[in-house]
């Protein structure tokens, strides 16, 4: 081999020397950044559980702390009982309307009025049917247990006698 040729060959190792370095370079931080991205994530899906966790306690915190003050009545109303029977059922009456105005606070209302209405199975469970002559075929004719919610988010259906027409 001449001495041109020497140069030339060391050349194009060395040339292949750092590109391979290069390359192994730029693999090695691709790779720490890889692993730091899903550091980040795994700890980033760490605290939204935690957040979420969080905000759920809250959440019920503030549900019960809405349920305290019938409770507080209920415990009046029991102390009274055996002492003023009488007023017992006026207090029951509005512990059961705060009770209510609490479930509406939380945006699911008592449905009422739903005698006569269509039965729709999105709002209503039929338990039961009942031969009405003056109620329309599939229409509610009693409703035994109230439904809570607004159309859009039902809690719990109403449990209603549905009207049939005699055979």
């Amino acid at each position: 081999m001449s001495g041109q040729e020497d140069t030339e060959s060391q050349t194009a190792d060395d040339g292949t020397d750092d590109g391979a370095a290069e390359a192994a370079s730029q693999i090695a931080e691709l790779d720490d950044a890889w692993r730091r991205t899903a550091a980040e994530l795994d700890n980033l899906r760490k605290r939204f559980s935690k957040d979420v966790a969080s905000a759920r306690r809250q959440e019920r915190a503030s549900v019960a702390s809405r349920w305290l003050p019938v409770l507080d009545n209920l415990e009046r109303a029991l102390e009274h009982a055996t002492s003023h029977p009488e007023q017992v059922v006026d207090g029951l009456r509005a512990v059961h309307e705060q009770a209510l105005t609490v479930l509406a606070g939380l945006g699911y209302p008592r449905r009422e009025d739903e005698i006569g209405e269509a039965f729709d199975p999105a709002r209503h469970e039929a338990v039961s049917t009942l031969v009405d002559e003056e109620l329309a075929p599939g229409t509610v004719a009693h409703v035994l247990r109230a439904g809570y919610g607004q159309d859009s988010e039902i809690l719990r259906p109403a449990s209603v006698v549905v009207a049939t027409r005699s055979e």
